[in-house]
């Protein structure tokens, strides 16, 4: 059995009479960094969501973790992903009525049900590892573009998950926002040992991933892998 945080095999996904995804074959292996490029219409969203399990495969296996999804139940899947994935997105869908403490902290709430003791310390200690401890009483409002993100980034990482998927988490940033957000997200791929599935149109930010997958109309048209790990001295 591999130990991939996530495969696919032979996925392809129609909606209607328009087949979006092709026999798609791919694996993201454990603490892997991987940026997904391709045109717009080429169907990086539609594998996002498979990845995800916000929806299923016309045909094909998404396993994570091991677990064929296939059969599973909506609630199950939903207990997977909830505990598994993490989703960060260019517009980072933070709650404005919020502070980022209680966006970072609402995963947690609900998976308990409630708030529970120690959940605010953990909202902290994660904003603070981003450079945020002294904003966690800021409202969304009071945080520019860049430390949105990083609250974002913070939330999908609250639960602990295996693999983060970001849809162009830096899309909406400049150049040295942009940068720090990606620091973030090496920094945390390597300490540890999250994996993650970035999909981005900017060459910068690919570039420094450990692998480029390339897709095109509904195909994976190029795989290439790339040695970015830390030189000594």
């Amino acid at each position: 059995m591999s130990d991939a945080v996530v495969e696919l095999a032979a996925v392809t996904k129609d909606y209607g009479r328009s087949r979006i995804l092709h026999g798609v074959d791919l694996q993201i292996g454990p603490a892997e960094l991987a940026a997904l490029m391709g045109p717009s219409g080429s169907g990086k969203s539609t594998l996002l969501n498979l990845i995800g399990l916000l929806d299923r495969p016309t045909a094909g296996r998404v396993v994570i973790l091991g677990r064929d999804t296939g059969r599973m139940a909506e609630a199950d899947r939903t207990r997977l992903r909830g505990s598994t994935i993490g989703f960060v997105f260019q517009f980072h869908h933070l709650l404005p009525s919020l502070t980022a403490m209680e966006n970072v902290r609402l995963p947690r709430v609900i998976e308990a049900g409630r708030v529970r003791a120690g959940m605010e310390a953990a909202a902290l200690d994660l904003l603070t590892q981003f450079g945020l401890g002294d904003r966690g009483d800021a409202r969304v409002s009071e945080l520019s573009g860049g430390e949105q993100q990083r609250v974002a980034i913070a939330r999908a990482l609250a639960l602990g998950p295996a693999l983060v998927l970001a849809d162009e988490p830096t899309g909406n940033l400049d150049t040295h926002a942009s940068d720090r957000v990606f620091d973030l997200m090496r920094r945390i791929n390597r300490d540890l040992g999250t994996a993650f599935l970035i999909v981005t149109h900017d060459p910068r930010i690919a570039e420094r991933c450990d692998r480029v997958i390339e897709l095109v109309d509904g195909r994976i048209r190029a795989d290439r892998r790339r040695d970015t790990s830390p030189r000594p001295g």
